[in-house]
């Protein structure tokens, strides 16, 4: 559909290039000769696999294979750097804090240290003359503003690792280059069309990968072992998820947290919601696998029918 008539920051995001500020993120980082061990040994995926330059996602998971964060890894040629949504960074530090003995791996806080910008849109790259066609999590270094960066493939645009010092100059310079500063909430719209669930809103502690949609692209069942492995092994093997990552196309605006009802049964509940220029209505929930693509839900409490969709909306759409 045509996107004139549409909110500037969106038809930023979907038709050229914004910037959001991400700083708030969580981030560590790891070094050291054992550092690519001990975190293979914590996280969900092949970590040892990967080679400087790549990067790939993961997950902290509990001894019963539930989500304590989904974390995305980079592999440097000094350092492990890591960053996660900053309610899951007080677990993934402790866990990594725990379980380095024995280790010869140092952690380090990166969170207030860093500043993180994320380009979205399709160009993205002509924002900062970057070379199109990279794999999602690719990374290098970098200059922009005259400051050190490192420059993340992502699969909406492209990420910019900082000095905290450094993000406004560096911000700066991308807003001359063409950029358009979005707000969070246009960011979200895209993640919820694309189907992404986030940690801290769909995924809690009480989510296992596989029901997230995750486990393709965030969890090894080749490499050795790692905490939650047994669990998520025998599920993907031998069994099938009680809940699954859905999409909602709504028939009017909700808030997130309203019960979602098959009949008169509860299914899941709504955790996110969009007003999508291109979609209308939309959000993102954990269903239980009776309520497949297709079944009509109603909100508890709510005048409001819920389709549930196939993701990502493109797709259904």
């Amino acid at each position: 559909m045509a996107l004139a008539t549409v909110d500037p920051q969106y038809r930023a995001a979907t038709e050229g290039v914004a910037l959001l500020d991400r700083s708030q993120a969580g981030k560590l980082s790891l070094s050291g000769p054992g550092a690519v061990e001990f975190l293979d040994s914590v996280l969900s995926n092949d970590i040892a696999a990967l080679s400087v330059g790549g990067g790939l996602d993961a997950a902290l998971l509990t001894h019963n294979g539930r989500m304590l964060a989904e974390v995305r890894v980079l592999r440097s040629d000094e350092e492990l750097l890591l960053d996660t949504e900053r309610v899951a960074l007080q677990a993934l530090f402790d866990a990594l804090h725990q379980f380095r003995l024995g280790y010869d791996a140092q952690l380090h806080k990166r969170t207030l240290q860093c500043g993180l910008l994320s380009l979205i849109g399709p160009v993205a790259d002509g924002a900062l003359a970057e070379p199109p066609g990279a794999a999602e999590h690719d990374h290098r270094a970098g200059a922009l503003a005259g400051r050190p960066v490192r420059l993340i493939r992502t699969g909406i645009g492209v990420d910019v690792l900082c000095a905290s010092e450094d993000t406004e100059a560096v911000a700066a310079e991308l807003l001359a280059a063409g950029a358009t500063r979005i707000e969070e909430t246009t960011a979200e719209t895209l993640r919820i069309e694309r189907g992404r669930p986030r940690f801290g809103v769909e995924i809690d502690a009480s989510t296992m990968p596989q029901e997230a949609g995750l486990h393709e692209r965030a969890v090894s069942y080749t490499k050795g072992c790692y905490i939650g492995q047994e669990t998520v092994a025998r599920l993907y093997w031998k069994g099938r998820p009680n809940r699954h990552l859905r999409g909602l196309a709504l028939s009017e605006p909700v808030s997130p947290g309203a019960a979602l009802l098959l009949g008169d049964r509860p299914v899941g509940t709504l955790g996110s919601f969009a007003s999508s220029p291109r979609f209308g209505p939309i959000g993102l929930a954990l269903v239980r696998r009776e309520a497949e693509p297709g079944a009509q839900l109603t909100l508890a409490g709510h005048d409001v029918v819920a389709t549930v969709m196939a993701l990502p909306f493109s797709a259904s759409g």
